[in-house]
């Protein structure tokens, strides 16, 4: 016969669990066999009372609050002197009631805030317009500046075979007045002779004058009037030659002389620039 006998409670850690065999009153068929028990540990560690040990007995997920759209949230007052904002006197009129649909009044916002941003827009766009326009204007060139951009001669001042030097933005302006003579040789120039070839009729819009700035090409000096090989202009620094009609036709100048933009308002004026 086996038996148990165990105990548990506030002297547990007091006590041993023990087995024993015991003979009965009928007679065995194998004498019996005392076996050693095995000793039973039981774990007498507290656990420690910390935030992670807490914690892990709490609830995992928090309480859920839903809030509806038509519906008031309920306000929870932890002290009695708190005061919850109000924004009613921001909110349109027909937009106070809770319980009432805003579809109603929808266009009629949405016109409201389309025309104002519109508006807006507009009046924004017009003061860039106006501040850009003055921030360029305020880099363009003054009124004495561009009233020197500009000279206005008077031809019948200019004798005929005479060349004239007026002063136009800060350079030597020739203005030849050609005779018959002359204007049938520049003419009759072969353009196979010519370093810069170029007709005398694509340099001159009346043949009668010739107007060019008096910088020779190839140093920037200032050539002298009815003078050199040619009977036009000749360059006194290194001996460039230049013809009546202006075109270079010896000496190291690389290019003819420079033709500005004129216009004849009548036969006797004429307005470069």
């Amino acid at each position: 016969m086996m038996s148990l006998a165990a105990r548990s409670g506030a002297f547990s850690p007091y006590l041993q669990a023990t087995n024993y065999a015991v003979a009965g009153p009928l007679k065995a068929l194998i004498p019996g066999v005392v076996v050693k028990g095995e000793k039973v540990l039981v774990d007498t560690k507290k656990p420690f009372l910390t935030r992670e040990s807490l914690n892990g007995q709490s609830p995992k997920t928090g309480p859920a609050v839903s809030v509806s759209i038509n519906a008031k949230a309920a306000v929870r007052f932890a002290h009695t002197d708190i005061k919850v904002p109000d924004f009613s006197d921001y909110r349109r009129p027909e937009l106070l009631d809770p319980n009432k649909s805003s579809q109603e009044s929808s266009e009629s916002r949405k016109t409201f805030s389309y025309l104002v941003t519109g508006a807006t827009a507009v009046v924004g766009v017009y003061t860039a317009k106006t501040v850009a326009t003055q921030f360029i204007s305020s880099m363009s060139a003054s009124a004495d500046v561009l009233a020197m951009s500009k000279i206005e001669v008077k031809l019948g001042e200019i004798p005929e075979g005479k060349n004239m030097t007026f002063k136009w933005r800060g350079k030597p302006l020739f203005i030849r007045h050609r005779s018959e003579k002359e204007i049938a040789a520049e003419e009759a120039v072969d353009m196979a002779e010519l370093r810069d070839p170029q007709h005398d009729k694509d340099r001159v819009a009346n043949p009668k004058w010739i107007i060019v700035i008096g910088v020779c090409t190839h140093l920037g000096c200032v050539p002298i009037a009815n003078a050199g090989d040619y009977g036009g202009y000749y360059c006194p620094c290194h001996g460039s030659h230049y013809d009546a009609s202006g075109r270079i036709r010896k000496g190291p100048a690389p290019l003819n002389l420079e033709v500005p933009y004129y216009e004849f308002p009548d036969e006797d004026t004429v307005i470069v620039g």
